[in-house]
Formats: structure tokens, C-alpha cells, sequence
């Protein structure tokens, strides 16, 4: 991928929210020092996380934080594809479908009656799924909220026409590297650091508790031998499963490791 203007105008960048709570945003806002170098870079065109200050596309790269879940953001997504030439899926939910997608795996017209009084007033989707589901996506980002910095790696990678470097390993290195002492081996607190993308510092073993996935399956993590290890050492049936239902419960790794753990859990009991 290639971000040299079409112009000598600096490339202008579009900041999009769908639906999420905004965390990924924040992160960006939470560059500080390094945001006022990324304004020097190029024009932020549109980001009303930050400012109502609206310039019209089209856009050189749009960011686009949140999953679909509305037949209007069907719509706003494609429009996005259509105004930008690099899109860039930004944090959980627009990579697996976030904690929303979580009514994929339920009835949403009975969430919406049990928790709205007029449910009849409202207009979704049965499912959440990522930006990828709908558009054409030119590089995802994972985490909940995603690491600033990696953010920041990818923008500067497409200025100067390279890949961005980005982490190729699993949280375990990230705890060994940090001198974490692992909490499924000397604890016994389930931990899907093994199969899980690198990029968070390992932040929850190093509080002594188990990684829950926030930053997506790791490409190269070994699900088959993994799983049953981990039913193994549960400490309540069903522990794994639920584990891997979570932030990235709509993530294919995770729905298919999540099924093998029902199962292997129901042959341990």
C-alpha cells in the first residue's frame, strides 16, 4: 500500500465511528505528544471524537472504529469504501463484530424485549459482524482498545511505502519479555496468552490474571493442542468456553475453539 498524495497536499485522513464505545478513538486522542507529529503528517480531515471541524472527501485513508450492526451503517460503510482509498479497520469491534456480537450467538428481538419498552422503535441487525463482512478492507487492527502505537506504526508505514511492523507473536513472549511468571502454570488461572495476538504488554497477566483475548486469535496459535489443555485444567466445567466467549467471541478462531471446548468439557465431566 502506497499513501503518496495525488497531490502535494498533505493526505487527508478520516476518523469513522460505528457502532462501539469509542475506546479505540480515545486511544488515538490519548497520542498526545506524538498526535501533534501525526497533524504535522497529514490533514485529519474528519474525527468528531476530536473536532466538529468536517473537510468533504474524498479521503486519502479512513479509520473506522466499530462493527455493523444497523441497516443505516450497511449503508455509511459503503459509503466510507466509496470516499476512501485505503481503509483501515480499527480495534475489535470493526475486526470480529466487538462485545455486541455476542447477540450472535442468542435471540436479538428477545434482547430488544427484555430490555426496551418499545422495542418496536428500534432498527437492527439479528447479527454484529465486522467492516470486512461488508466492504473491501485494506488492513485490520486488533485490540480492545487498540495499542496507540500500532496505530500510529500503520498511518506512518503507508507515508513512507512500506509494511507496517507490527507484532508477529503471541502474549506468552510479550510475558517472558517482561519477566511475568505464567498464572496457568504456577497458578492454574486459565490464560489464552498461547493463542492470542500480541500487543496489549501482557497487561493482565501481569496482574495476576489470565489473558481473555481482547487482542484476537494469534495467526499462528495451535487451537487443536491448546484447547484440550486448557479443559483439562478447568476449574469448573464449561471454564474454556466461556473464556473464549468474549470480546472476540465472533472471531472465527474463537467459535470454533469455543465449540471444541463444550465438547471436550462435556467428556471431562
Amino acid at each position: 500500500m502506497t499513501l503518496t498524495p495525488k497531490t502535494t497536499s498533505r493526505p487527508k485522513v478520516a476518523v469513522y465511528k460505528f457502532s462501539s464505545c469509542d475506546g479505540c478513538q480515545l486511544s488515538l486522542l490519548n497520542l498526545e505528544d506524538e498526535l501533534l507529529d501525526l497533524a504535522d503528517a497529514v490533514d485529519i480531515a474528519y474525527f468528531l471524537e476530536a473536532t466538529r471541524a468536517v473537510k468533504p472527501g474524498p479521503y486519502d485513508v479512513a479509520l473506522v472504529e466499530g462493527s455493523v450492526t444497523t441497516p443505516h451503517e450497511i449503508e455509511r460503510i459503503r459509503q466510507v469504501r466509496e470516499e476512501a482509498r485505503f481503509v483501515i479497520a480499527l480495534g475489535t469491534c470493526a475486526t470480529s463484530g466487538g462485545i455486541q456480537a455476542l447477540r450472535n450467538f442468542a435471540n436479538a428481538e428477545e434482547y430488544a424485549r427484555t430490555v426496551y419498552e418499545h422495542p418496536n422503535f428500534l432498527e437492527y441487525l439479528n447479527t454484529a459482524s465486522p467492516i470486512s463482512e461488508t466492504i473491501k478492507v485494506d488492513l485490520e487492527i486488533w485490540g480492545c482498545p487498540v495499542n496507540k502505537y500500532q496505530v500510529l506504526e500503520c498511518i506512518a508505514a503507508l507515508l513512507q511505502n512500506r509494511r507496517p511492523n507490527l507484532p508477529q507473536y503471541s502474549v506468552c513472549l510479550e510475558c517472558k519479555r517482561n519477566g511475568t511468571v505464567c498464572v496457568l502454570v504456577s497458578q492454574g488461572i486459565p490464560c489464552l496468552g498461547p493463542v492470542v495476538q500480541a500487543g496489549c504488554g501482557a497487561i493482565c497477566p501481569a496482574n495476576g490474571r489470565g489473558c481473555y483475548g481482547c487482542f484476537g486469535p494469534w495467526s499462528q496459535g495451535n487451537f487443536d493442542s491448546f484447547v484440550p489443555t486448557l479443559v483439562e485444567a478447568e476449574r469448573y466445567p464449561g471454564e474454556t468456553a466461556l473464556l473464549l466467549h468474549n470480546f472476540n467471541a465472533n472471531a472465527n478462531a474463537f467459535r470454533k475453539a469455543a465449540d471444541a471446548a463444550r465438547k471436550a468439557s462435556k467428556k471431562e465431566a
